[in-house]
């Protein structure tokens, strides 16, 4: 990767930051934890990996977007008022009556979302289901999601991952944000997840681990799962909840907690000290 595409991925991932840690403390709820965990991951997917368009969000040539743990969905929202699918004054509107931008996302309402998602193991089913629509259409999209590590505590993960390995589904690829909480507490203390990616390889995925803030290792993971035949792809990405904010880095209390005005201001002054 080029510096200055490294450069501008950067400061998109630091952008959706700022507007993670805005929105949630003017809807005075939501979810900044697991969303800042993903910013990196969501930046390389919409500024440097999949095909998209905002001006046509229905084209035909589009790679599909599911975010599973529909929770983190401040993330998508900035990324997707980034990408120009809906102007950035809007984002201010998450979680309030009448606005587009709903807790969990709502596809009906939104322009770039592919499902509407948020009860929690479901999003995997339904990019197997979108990927072999895919194969069976012979069409070459791609189809990611993105699944939280708790989240894989759900069984129809589980079926999922069985259903997309036997259909061979090569254009799917799997990311997990793997920041180690959950709203219960440390995820290998609610339900021990490891080894994840021997789990993984046993059902029939390859599997790739990363830094999951590292935009040059997710870049490339992302771009090699291309080139992985007959069977679909994992990536367990390794990130720290609440990335960015320095009090809320590996803080459980976090997951679903809005910060205040007094705190979002000390964030925001945080991330503004960010070098690119």
């Amino acid at each position: 990767m080029e510096e200055a595409k490294l450069r501008h991925l950067k400061s998109v991932s630091l952008a959706i930051r700022q507007d993670i840690v805005r929105m949630v403390s003017e809807a005075g709820s939501g979810h900044p934890g697991g969303s800042l965990s993903i910013a990196d991951i969501v930046t390389v997917l919409f500024f440097d990996v999949m095909k998209h368009d905002p001006a046509d969000h229905c084209w035909d040539g589009r790679d599909r977007f599911i975010l599973s743990k529909g929770h983190a969905c401040p993330a998508v929202y900035a990324a997707l008022a980034e990408s120009g699918y809906f102007p950035k004054d809007e984002l201010l509107t998450l979680r309030k009556m009448g606005s587009r931008l709903q807790g969990h996302p709502d596809m009906r309402k939104l322009p770039g979302l592919e499902a509407s998602t948020g009860s929690l193991g479901q999003g995997l089913s339904i990019a197997s289901g979108i990927a072999l629509a895919m194969k069976m259409d012979k069409k070459p999209n791609r189809v990611f999601c993105i699944m939280g590590d708790g989240e894989l505590d759900e069984g129809q993960i589980w079926e999922a991952a069985m259903t997309a390995a036997h259909y061979r589904l090569d254009n799917l690829c799997g990311i997990v944000d793997r920041n180690g909480l959950q709203i219960d507490g440390n995820t290998d203390e609610v339900k021990t997840l490891e080894p994840l990616s021997d789990k993984w390889r046993s059902f029939g995925w390859n599997v790739i681990e990363v830094d999951g803030h590292n935009l040059r290792e997710l870049s490339d993971a992302m771009n090699r799962f291309r080139h992985t035949h007959f069977r679909p792809t994992v990536i367990i990405a390794h990130t720290i909840k609440g990335k960015g904010v320095s009090f809320m880095e590996n803080q459980v209390g976090w997951h679903g907690k809005a910060p205040s005005p007094e705190q979002a201001k000390a964030a925001l002054q945080e991330l503004s000290q960010e070098v690119i």
